[in-house]
């Protein structure tokens, strides 16, 4: 399996993992297609970037949190108190997908 589809179907994962409990929420389906296509493509920057004298398990915790950034000032200028939970999420599932592409496909 090519290191691009490897990739694709880590970042479905991860996303479908993200928007889960937005759906139970029952969120607006806009806020949801959008975190789904972020964690997707966000997956598919992590598992190809290569960031050197970064650990390889800091390196997806490090460009979640750099890539949601923009979605963090956007979002905490309305309301503040989703802040720290989408910060977790982007910290966790970016070192999610560092761990399993180093553990599966290295």
């Amino acid at each position: 399996m090519s290191l691009f589809v490897f990739s694709a179907i880590l970042g479905i994962i991860i996303a479908i993992i993200d928007v889960v409990p937005m759906i139970m929420k029952k969120m607006p389906c806009y806020s949801i297609i959008a975190a789904f296509f972020h964690y997707f493509f966000v997956t598919i920057v992590i598992v190809n970037t290569d960031i050197p004298g970064l650990p390889w398990w800091l390196k997806g915790g490090v460009i979640g949190l750099a890539l949601m950034l923009p979605m963090l000032i956007h979002v905490g200028h309305d309301d503040k108190r989703p802040i720290p939970v989408i910060t977790a999420n982007a910290i966790i599932l970016g070192t999610v997908v560092s761990v399993a592409t180093h553990y599966y496909y290295f």
